[in-house]
C-alpha cells in the first residue's frame, strides 16, 4: 500500500464515516469504485473494510467516495477498562509510524436534523483528545498541545478586506493558512473514532485533500450572528471543499435563494448575488444593495438574465432530475460561460444514491471537465456537486494563456444578442396568444 513503505505492519482494513442514513448508500459505492475490499464491521455512521492480501490501495480512496465523511487505514479498536488504559493503547496501536498530528472524533449519534442534531464535536471527544495527547510524551511523541484545531479551513478565497460601499452582509474573517506542505509532502494523521465511549477505534490518513485536513471530515465553522439560516453553514462549506476561488465584483445566480442564508455567505465573500426564488427573501438580504432578487421559478427567467453570470448555485427542494433540467437550460444558452457551479442535489429517497454516478456524469456532457460529490458536513438527505471547467465542445478553453478568465469576445456578445432578440420574440408572440 502506499502508507506503508516507511512503515511497519500494514495496515489490513480501513475505515469510513458517514451520516447516519448513508450506510448502505457509501457500502454500493464502495463495491462499485473499490470492489475488492471486504465488509468486515460495522456501527451505524462507521464502517470497516477488508484489504485483500497483494491488494494495493492509494492512501486517497475516500476522494471517489461522495458518501464519506472520513477515511483511513484501520489498525482496530483500542483495549482498556479506563480512559487511561484506553490512551496508552491508542499509542501502542499507532507504534512507530511517523504522525504529526492526530485527529479525535466522535460517530454521529442521530440522523442529520433529528430534534435539531447536527453532528459534530462534543465536549467528551475533547475531553478524550486531551487525554490521548497527554499519554503522547510518555511513547516519545510531541504533538501540539491544542484540542481539535481547525486548521484546514483554507484561504483559497479572495475576501474582501471591508464591506463594499453600502453593503450590511455579515462581515467575515480570512481563514488560517492551509496545513498542506508545499512541494508534494503531506502529513501523516492518527485517527481515532469515539464509536462509544469505551469503544475507540484507531487508524490513519494522509493529509491529500482539504475535508482530509478536517478532524472526522467536520468543517468546524459557527453560524455568525444574524445569519438569517443554516443554508450559510451549507454554502461556506462546499465553497471551502470546491476550493473555488471566489473573487469580490463577479455575478453569482443562485436557484432557490429564500430565504437568504447561502446569499448572505455569497454577499460576504464580496459577489453580486442573483436570487431566484418565489418565495420571500429575508429583509436583511433584500436590502443589500449587492443582491436582486427575482420572484420566479428558474424556469420562468427570460434567459437573458443570466448572461455575464459566473458562478451558479442550486439549493431547491426538488428530485435530482428536475434540477439538473433547470440548470441544463440555463448553462446552455449561448451567453452564459460559467467558472463553476455548486449543485445540492436532495436524494428524497436513498435508492437515489445510486443514480449518483449518472447525475454527474449528465453535467459533464454539458461541458464541465471537473466534476466531483460529496456529502458535506452540513448536507441532510443530499450531497453537493461541484463543477468547473467548462468548455463548449469543440470550442476554445474558457482560460487565456497565465489562467486568466476571458468571456466577453466578440463572437460570444453577437450570440448572446442574437439570443435575447430570439427571446423577445418569443415573448411578443406568447403575448399576442394570450390577448387573443
Amino acid at each position: 500500500m502506499q502508507d506503508t513503505a516507511e512503515m511497519p505492519d500494514p495496515a489490513s482494513f480501513v475505515f469510513a464515516t458517514c451520516q447516519i442514513g448513508a450506510e448502505q448508500a457509501l457500502k454500493r459505492e464502495i463495491a462499485r469504485e473499490w470492489p475488492d475490499l471486504r465488509f468486515a464491521f460495522s456501527r451505524s455512521g462507521f464502517l470497516t473494510f477488508k484489504i485483500p492480501p497483494a491488494t494495493e490501495l492509494p492512501g486517497d480512496f475516500g476522494s471517489k467516495l461522495a458518501f464519506a465523511r472520513a477515511t483511513g487505514f484501520c489498525l482496530g479498536a483500542v483495549s482498556g477498562s479506563s480512559e487511561i488504559e484506553r490512551a496508552d493503547s491508542v499509542w501502542r496501536l499507532i507504534g512507530e509510524r511517523p504522525v504529526s498530528d492526530i485527529h479525535v472524533w466522535p460517530r454521529d449519534r442521530f440522523t442529520p436534523g433529528f430534534r435539531d442534531y447536527e453532528p459534530g464535536m462534543t465536549g467528551e471527544s475533547i475531553e478524550i483528545e486531551n487525554l490521548i495527547r497527554a499519554q503522547a510524551a510518555s511513547h516519545g511523541r510531541n504533538l501540539s498541545p491544542s484540542s481539535n484545531l481547525q486548521f484546514a479551513i483554507c484561504n483559497l478565497q479572495s475576501f474582501p478586506e471591508s464591506k463594499r460601499a453600502g453593503s450590511s452582509v455579515i462581515s467575515r474573517q480570512d481563514p488560517p493558512c492551509p496545513p498542506l506542505r508545499r512541494g508534494g509532502e503531506v502529513d501523516l494523521i492518527a485517527d481515532v473514532i469515539i464509536v462509544t465511549p469505551d469503544e475507540w477505534w484507531v487508524g490513519y490518513h494522509r493529509v491529500h485533500s482539504i475535508p482530509s485536513s478536517w478532524p472526522g471530515g467536520f468543517c468546524a465553522i459557527e453560524l455568525p450572528p444574524g445569519a438569517v439560516s443554516r443554508a450559510w453553514l451549507k454554502m461556506c462549506e462546499a465553497v471551502l471543499w470546491s476550493g473555488f476561488r471566489l473573487k469580490a465584483g463577479q455575478r453569482c445566480l443562485e436557484i432557490g435563494a429564500a430565504p437568504g442564508g447561502a446569499s448572505q455567505y455569497l454577499l460576504s465573500c464580496g459577489l453580486d448575488v442573483i436570487g431566484v426564488d418565489p418565495a420571500e427573501m429575508d429583509p436583511a438580504v433584500i436590502g443589500n444593495p449587492n443582491f436582486r432578487h427575482i420572484r420566479k421559478r428558474a424556469k420562468e427567467v427570460p434567459r437573458k438574465e443570466f448572461v455575464g453570470v459566473d458562478w451558479l448555485t442550486s439549493d431547491v427542494n426538488l428530485p435530482p432530475n428536475y434540477t439538473l433540467d433547470a440548470v441544463k437550460a440555463i448553462v446552455q444558452h449561448s451567453g452564459v460561460r460559467l467558472i463553476g457551479m455548486l449543485l445540492t442535489l436532495k436524494l428524497v429517497d436513498w435508492s437515489l444514491a445510486d443514480e449518483v454516478p449518472k447525475y454527474l456524469e449528465r453535467i459533464r456532457s454539458w461541458g464541465f471537465r471537473e466534476v466531483r460529490a460529496r456529502q458535506l458536513h452540513h448536507n441532510r438527505q443530499e450531497i453537493c456537486v461541484a463543477a468547473s471547467g467548462f468548455k463548449i465542445p469543440g470550442a476554445k478553453p474558457l482560460h487565456a494563456a497565465g489562467g486568466r478568465f476571458r468571456r466577453g469576445t466578440k463572437s460570444s456578445r453577437k450570440d448572446a444578442k442574437t439570443q435575447r432578440r430570439r427571446d423577445a420574440a418569443i415573448e411578443r408572440m406568447t403575448k399576442k396568444t394570450k390577448d387573443r
